[in-house]
């Protein structure tokens, strides 16, 4: 790292997590490439934690030239210069900081301690009281400020010098504020459970410069718990066995753990109620808690006693008349019991009428109370994991829906939802579209953010891919035959000469002949190598542009990022495609250049914006290092740093399309994704297209993965729990 000093002048951006563009004048520098720059001013980026406009600063990092703004100095680490000399120390004292001090106060103070002023008032206020006139509480409160004035920076300097970050630094010591020091020489594991951006590692990194030993008792837990929690990602499990822990904790430790003594470990973590032991399985306690409230809960709606509606048959006929449409009798069925029962489970696969139901339920729920359409929405709610499904959902019904967590209030700050077990919603009635897509602790976060008596539907593809958090909720419900259940399988959405439907019933049915791929009017399999797998792609998206798609109707979908045809490389060769370089504003990140007019994902919730992870955005504009987002309709103004929550959007991933439909999709399909090619994600991926399905690619590894039933089954406690409830 190189050095600027000299004094900072000014503050052009600060973001709420500290990030600071600023300039300063440099008055010194061990920087090559400021050589010139004695005198001048230069621009200055990085995390503080706070800044004195005509403070003097010794900052720390390295120049980096960026092509569109020029030279710019990236802090890494920065200290405040104490001023020096007496008429900097007059200045210093006489600059506001200091209540009831000014020019005249501060030279006289300066004129009896003299080059040692800041360090005898720090040290004792009765050091002031050597000034003629100098009163003692006026004393004490010089004294006082100055302490905690310096407090901060002497913290965060630790705290750099032990290993931190000064982005990491600075959220430690305002999470703990004067008991940081403290919890760094006492407790420093538990920051890992109060501050989000602290994990394991970061403490291994600093550990040995503060003396804890490799086999600390409290090292030992915590990393038990980081392997828990990555591996139960990971993994998707609720619950793991001894054997699934101990080489991973082994390995970070860097010491040899027995199968006893992790055992010893776990139960000392039973103690501490961080994890729950069931016979052989170990839950997190968060985990085990959740699947056993979600079993308990609706285990009491499902049995719950059945309202009594008169004439509900004529209802739902006069419902038929209205929409001019005939149900069948799994769809009446799955209306009637929605109205009826207390929770009920509706699945099907595409084409099965799953929206027309939403419709339906919603508008037979209306009639029954005779509400208006204002009293319909503040007694009844739709609700979806992502925000283009709950945007799909809203659209379908005729009447607003949320996504789970915006209607649960989160808070991003605190990863809490403000709609919760001590503050319920009063809504009676709750529609879940995409419920395979809801892992266990958001269910279990909304089900104790609902009164007691809510009625609730729950409406899925059983045969989707489950959610990206540990669970598999729709699945567990349904294969427990513990609750109610209308499974639909008529198909619907099937015009003449259509084929996309009848091949995800095939694919899901193993029922599909490899030979008769032939050409359809909405599908194509065109064979490639994997060589040319992104030249094809290419050229069919090229032709679908001249068809008059354009890249809101396209989507191509793979399995991975990673790779010759994996996504992140697809999107540099579609963005060519869909945005070429024109001289538009851009800007890069990381090997990234985003462009005005860019089709973007996000991929983390942002309830503040209200975006949502999987939620597709164009860039509108860039500007001074901002950029303008456009969410349908949605504006939302992005900082550079924020980059990393955002990739290009015209390759995603199947995970990530879950719950959105698009008019075309291209789906290559390589051997090269074997540890990804099975059944439920190339179902997944075929349902997501409405009018035209293109698969390119290799007929063995489409043969492998929709024969592959073997994609690995989440290990979750929800069934068994479900099925004990009746002992």
């Amino acid at each position: 790292m190189n050095y600027i000093k000299g004094v900072f002048k000014r503050i052009i951006f600060e973001s709420n997590n500290n990030y600071v563009i600023g300039l300063f004048r440099v008055k010194d520098t061990d920087d090559p490439l400021l050589s010139d720059y004695n005198n001048k001013t230069i621009t200055i980026t990085g995390y503080f934690h706070e800044l004195t406009i005509d403070e003097n600063y010794i900052m720390k990092g390295n120049a980096v030239e960026n092509k569109k703004y020029g030279l710019q100095f990236n802090v890494l680490e920065y200290e405040r210069i104490n001023p020096e000399g007496k008429d900097a120390i007059v200045e210093f004292l006489a600059s506001g900081l200091f209540k009831g001090v000014g020019d005249k106060t501060a030279k006289a103070i300066v004129d009896v301690l003299k080059d040692d002023t800041l360090k005898l008032i720090e040290e004792n206020y009765a050091n002031l009281l050597m000034v003629p006139n100098m009163k003692e509480d006026k004393a004490r409160r010089i004294h006082e400020t100055l302490v905690k004035y310096n407090e901060s920076y002497n913290v965060i300097v630790y705290l750099n010098s032990i290993g931190f970050t000064t982005k990491d630094s600075m959220a430690i010591y305002n999470h703990y504020k004067s008991n940081t020091m403290d919890v760094i020489k006492n407790h420093i594991y538990t920051i890992i459970d109060d501050i989000e951006e602290i994990n394991f590692s970061k403490i291994e990194k600093v550990r040995l410069n503060l003396g804890i030993e490799d086999n600390n008792k409290d090292r030992i837990l915590y990393a038990i718990l980081s392997v828990f929690n990555n591996k139960c990602f990971n993994l998707g499990d609720t619950f793991l066995y001894v054997e699934d822990l101990i080489a991973d904790t082994s390995k970070i430790l860097n010491i040899s753990l027995t199968n006893e003594d992790l055992e010893l470990y776990l139960y000392e973590l039973q103690k501490l109620n961080r994890v729950r032991i069931i016979g052989n399985k170990y839950f997190l306690t968060e985990y085990y808690n959740a699947e056993i409230n979600i079993s308990d809960t609706l285990y009491y709606l499902t049995n719950k006693k059945d309202s009594k509606i008169k004439n509900i048959n004529n209802d739902i006929e006069a419902i038929e008349m209205y929409f001019d449409i005939e149900y069948n009798e799994e769809q009446k069925l799955a209306i009637k019991n929605s109205i009826i029962k207390n929770f009920n489970i509706i699945t099907g696969g595409p084409g099965t009428g799953k929206t027309t139901i939403i419709k339906g339920i919603v508008e037979l729920y209306k009639k029954i109370n005779n509400y208006t359409y204002l009293d319909l929405i503040n007694h009844m709610v739709l609700l979806a994991p992502t925000g283009r499904a709950s945007k799909r959902m809203g659209e379908a019904a005729l009447m607003p829906a949320s996504t789970i967590h915006r209607f649960l209030k989160w808070n991003k700050e605190t990863n809490t939802f403000n709609v919760n077990e001590k503050n319920k919603s009063n809504v009676d009635f709750v529609i879940l579209d995409e419920a395979s897509m809801v892992d266990t602790l958001l269910l279990d976060s909304l089900l104790k953010g609902l009164k007691k008596d809510v009625k609730l539907v729950m409406i899925g593809d059983y045969n989707q891919l489950e959610s990206v958090g540990p669970g598999k909720i729709l699945k567990d419900l349904i294969d427990s035959d513990m609750v109610n259940v209308i499974k639909l399988s008529m198909l619907y959405r099937q015009k003449e000469n259509s084929y996309i439907v009848s091949l995800a019933k095939e694919i899901r049915d193993s029922e599909l002949d490899i030979l008769n791929l032939n050409k359809k009017d909405d599908f194509n399999f065109i064979e490639s190598d994997n060589q040319n797998i992104k030249f094809y792609i290419k050229e069919l998206v090229s032709k679908a542009i001249e068809r008059g798609y354009d890249s809101k109707d396209i989507e191509v979908l793979a399995p991975m990022y990673k790779g010759e045809n994996g996504i992140d490389n697809l999107n540099k060769i579609l963005q060519d495609v869909f945005n070429r370089d024109v001289g538009q504003p851009s800007i890069k990140y990381g090997d990234v250049i985003y462009r005005v007019n860019d089709k973007v994902l996000k991929l983390e919730n942002d309830p503040d914006n209200n975006v949502f992870n999987g939620d597709i955005g164009y860039i509108k504009d860039i500007n001074n290092k901002e950029l303008v987002i456009d969410f349908d309709g949605n504006i939302v103004h992005y900082q550079v740093k924020d980059l990393s929550s955002i990739k290009h959007g015209y390759a995603i991933s199947i995970h990530k399309a879950q719950g959105s439909e698009f008019k075309v999709v291209f789906m290559p399909i390589t051997l090269s994704y074997k540890i990804m090619l099975y059944k439920k994600i190339i179902y997944t991926g075929i349902t997501r297209a409405k009018k035209s399905l293109t698969i390119i690619g290799d007929k063995n590894a489409f043969l492998y993965a929709i024969m592959n039933n073997s994609g690995y089954e989440r290990r979750t406690y929800l069934k068994e729990e479900l099925v004990s409830c009746i002992k």
